[in-house]
């Protein structure tokens, strides 16, 4: 019978001698654990978050271009702002075209993008008059703005921007204002005879002029 493989032995330990003793394995920590069934301890609360900033969107502006069109036309120029980074002149609606002609030949805005009125129906004057303007040569926006009381005429600014004709006649038919100088002042969305000004903040959404409906359209109130 073949003799079995000797298993190799520890190495003998000089008498006196102690054994190194192993080093045992490091325990980590572990987060603690209720006890079953044991109520979950309280959330913290967590710090309320810090109240954010107003925002300002409208700012006083004084550059050199609101000093040019101060110098020009002195107290017509009632106010100067800067909105998200455009610039707003608030001026006097009796001196609307005389400062339309200026900034589209001196300050070079040539073009009337647009000419809308807002209704601010709790102000004694209740409408602004706002046209936006852009300059191709210094790729840059403006906006005039002009107050009117409720039957006050805006003189037109046709003879500055021909495009502003069709936009006052809408501005006319929706809001009642009256543009002194335009050539042809008549409504362009609603028939002539129509009753009321449907862009006003008083004049309710199902409001319409029911006489014109029962006589053209042959539609009793109500059908």
């Amino acid at each position: 019978m073949a003799d079995e493989p000797k298993q190799p032995q520890p190495p003998a330990v000089p008498t006196g001698e102690k054994p190194a003793s192993t080093p045992s394995p490091v325990s980590t920590p572990t987060a603690k654990t209720s006890a079953p069934g044991a109520p979950a301890p309280p959330a913290k609360p967590s710090a309320p978050a810090p109240p954010k900033p107003p925002v300002v969107l409208q700012t006083p502006l004084d550059n050199e271009m609101v000093s040019r069109f101060r110098a020009k036309f002195g107290g017509a120029i009632l106010e100067a702002m800067e909105d998200r980074k455009q610039a707003i002149l608030i001026v006097d609606r009796a001196r609307l075209a005389e400062i339309a002609l200026y900034t589209r030949d001196e300050e070079k805005f040539e073009m009337l993008s647009d000419l809308t009125a807002v209704d601010w129906p709790k102000r004694e004057k209740r409408f602004d008059v706002v046209l936006n303007l852009y300059s191709f040569a210094r790729n840059e926006r403006l906006r005039l703005k002009a107050h009117a009381a409720d039957g006050e005429e805006v003189p037109s600014v046709v003879g500055v921007w021909l495009a502003a004709d069709w936009l006052e006649r809408e501005v006319f038919d929706m809001f009642g204002i009256v543009f002194t100088g335009h050539p042809n002042l008549k409504r362009i969305l609603l028939p002539d005879e129509w009753q009321g000004y449907p862009l006003r903040k008083d004049y309710d959404i199902l409001q319409q002029d029911t006489a014109w409906v029962r006589e053209n359209l042959g539609i009793e109130s109500g059908q």
